[in-house]
């Protein structure tokens, strides 16, 4: 994919992350069994779940498919942060569903984050988010260090509107 606004394409899908970015992993339980894991599945890869948690989410496709472009904006009014991605690696297995998309420019970072929810050998359902970023437009690299306690905040978030999602 030509715009994405940074080389390592596909760096979530496999550890280690690439160096020289900040590195996200959390893993949150979110219920138990395999109607469970295809109703999360369902929910993120229709991109249900962002929705549901209020952020916003433009795509091209009503599904997450390689190359489907996807805008996530968060904010109101002129405080809206627009951050266009494309969806560069989709996982449908029997145990594990989910996709990562990275950033594209115009996106105020450059990297990738991916969204997978996982049934183990004991039943139990997990969701779990992997990331690397940095900033690249002057409003992330004033935040700082905020940004990663933002984003285990809202990946938090997520975890608890997956969970809603998944366990009606």
């Amino acid at each position: 994919m030509t715009d994405l606004n940074y080389p390592e394409e596909g760096g979530t899908r496999h550890t280690p992350l690439p160096p020289g970015y900040h590195h996200l992993h959390e893993e949150l339980p979110i219920g138990r069994g395999r109607a469970v894991l295809a109703a999360a599945g369902e929910a993120i890869t229709t991109f249900r779940m962002h929705r549901a948690a209020g952020t916003r989410i433009r795509s091209d496709a009503p599904r997450a498919a390689p190359g489907v472009g996807v805008e996530v904006s968060l904010g109101i009014g002129p405080f809206r942060l627009r951050a266009p991605c494309s969806v560069v690696w989709t996982v449908t297995e029997e145990d594990r569903i989910g996709f990562g998309y990275g950033a594209r420019k115009g996106h105020p970072e450059c990297g990738e984050e991916a969204f997978v929810a996982e049934l183990r050998p004991d039943g139990s359902v997990w969701f779990t988010v992997t990331a690397f970023s940095r900033p690249v437009r002057a409003v992330t690299r004033l935040a700082g260090p905020l940004v990663p306690v933002f984003q285990r905040q809202y990946v938090r978030h997520l975890g608890r509107t997956l969970r809603r999602l998944a366990n009606p």
